[in-house]
């Protein structure tokens, strides 16, 4: 079958492009805005990609054609209106992986807020260590694997189950669409305020997601989150395995020690022990959730420690892009992903953690993401960067003021009106020894490779 994808290059559709080509699917796609690191592994794929969503595409016929929820009706999306016009037949990206994909495995789902990209490749990292040879669909681009997305030959089929809507003809969060069998609920916060009014209209969302899991199946549910504790009062008709607990309580895991090294307790019992390269409370909860996931599937909490030792993170988490040696020290330059206010705190503290106290860290962030767009959270973003020593932002495609919103940071915060003075701002600033974290949901402008050069032409 021949499948025209619109809005290929999203991280999940591009994912779902590869298992389709994997699947012997002839596929070709169009978007409008390409960046890495799913552009690169479309391009590794052979796939043909057309820039924009002409409707002179429709020449390519296709027999389906795949809609991403980045398509809208009216003038912006010709050829949507084409097919629309021509009666032709199209889908949606999360229902085509559930006719085409998903039937007949043991789905595990990782759904929350924060951190599913990193979960579930863990969760997908572990099952592939124990040899079942899992499937999976991650919304960025594992280390361990190289790739976003494959079929697998196992049963076991891992995927990131986002609570974003479908498409603008099903406004359902993706993760409806799967039917799993094992369902991690990570965390829960306001996020999407372009399409969630509020808290409980998440929360009603997640609550279907609950209403899907099979009587034998399994919720991995975060003990901490007083948000999913409410979705669970709703109702909760699945075998329920807690994590994250802060003191011991029967049946639930929860770790003892550092990020980096810590035992895996069930209840007041030691199952593992996990001692690995990555930072922070927030993977230490994450490895739980994965850890608790895997042993759905018949993988000891041992071999998924011993799995996690050899975790290498996914790309753009913390990613080193480049370092540029001077004098008294060099100056790194990372790659982040972090957008939502509760992200952008975590990551830099994670950061802290990592470095020397004289070390400086200069935190670069642009809002991007549809909810720091519309101002919905800016009033946290000084709680956000507040273990950074200077934190910068871009203004550019903002409707308010960022200078207002980071005022409470004082002489801490410098705005740039685009990426490029944003560049030259950080570049008044740096010295030997600092760390460039930049965060962000898109590709900022190539501000790293800017900043490298700039850095390293002195």
């Amino acid at each position: 079958m021949h499948i025209h994808i619109l809005g290929i290059c999203g991280t999940f559709m591009g994912g779902l492009a590869a298992l389709a080509r994997e699947a012997g699917h002839k596929v070709t796609g169009c978007d409008a805005n390409v960046y890495p690191p799913m552009s690169e592994q479309l391009e590794a794929l052979g796939i043909e990609l057309i820039s924009g969503f002409g409707a002179d595409q429709l020449s390519l016929m296709p027999e389906l054609f795949v809609i991403g929820n980045v398509v809208t009706r009216g003038e912006k999306f010709p050829l949507m209106e084409a097919i629309l016009d021509a009666g032709l037949p199209y889908t949606s990206g999360p229902q085509w992986l559930a006719d085409h994909v998903l039937q007949g495995r043991h789905v595990l789902a990782v759904a929350g807020t924060h951190g599913k990209t990193t979960t579930t490749s863990m969760l997908a990292w572990i099952l592939e260590h124990a040899g079942l040879q899992p499937g999976f669909l991650v919304g960025g681009v594992p280390q361990n694997f190289g790739v976003s997305a494959r079929l697998g030959s196992g049963a076991p089929f891992v995927i990131e189950a986002d609570e974003y809507d479908t498409a603008f003809f099903d406004k359902r969060s993706k993760f409806v669409h799967y039917r799993p069998r094992t369902a991690v609920l990570n965390n829960l916060e306001f996020d999407h305020a372009d399409i969630f009014a509020d808290l409980g209209a998440i929360e009603t969302q997640f609550h279907h997601l609950v209403r899907t899991v099979p009587s034998k199946g399994r919720l991995v549910v975060n003990a901490r989150e007083e948000a999913l504790q409410r979705v669970l009062s709703r109702g909760c008709w699945s075998e329920l395995q807690r994590f994250g607990a802060r003191k011991e309580e029967p049946g639930a895991l929860r770790a003892r020690g550092e990020p980096q090294a810590f035992d895996v307790l069930r209840g007041s019992l030691k199952v593992a022990r996990v001692e690995w390269a990555l930072y922070g409370e927030h993977n230490q909860l994450n490895a739980l959730a994965a850890i608790a996931a895997a042993e759905h599937v018949g993988v000891t909490p041992e071999q998924s420690a011993a799995a996690l030792a050899e975790f290498q993170n996914v790309r753009r988490r913390m990613e080193l892009r480049g370092e540029v040696v001077r004098a008294g020290g060099s100056i790194k330059v990372y790659d982040d992903f972090a957008h939502h206010p509760t992200a952008i705190r975590t990551t830099v503290n994670g950061l802290r953690r990592r470095i020397a106290p004289v070390e400086r860290i200069l935190a670069i962030f642009e809002p991007r993401s549809n909810t720091m767009k519309l101002g919905a959270m800016k009033a946290q973003l000084p709680w956000a960067l507040e273990e950074a020593d200077l934190s910068f932002c871009n203004q550019q495609g903002l409707d308010w003021d960022a200078k207002d919103a980071l005022a409470p940071l004082g002489a801490q915060a410098i705005v740039g009106a685009d990426v490029d003075a944003l560049v030259a701002a950080v570049l008044k600033q740096a010295k030997p020894g600092d760390h460039l974290l930049c965060m962000s949901n898109g590709g900022f402008g190539g501000i790293h490779a800017k900043l490298l050069a700039a850095l390293a032409a002195g």
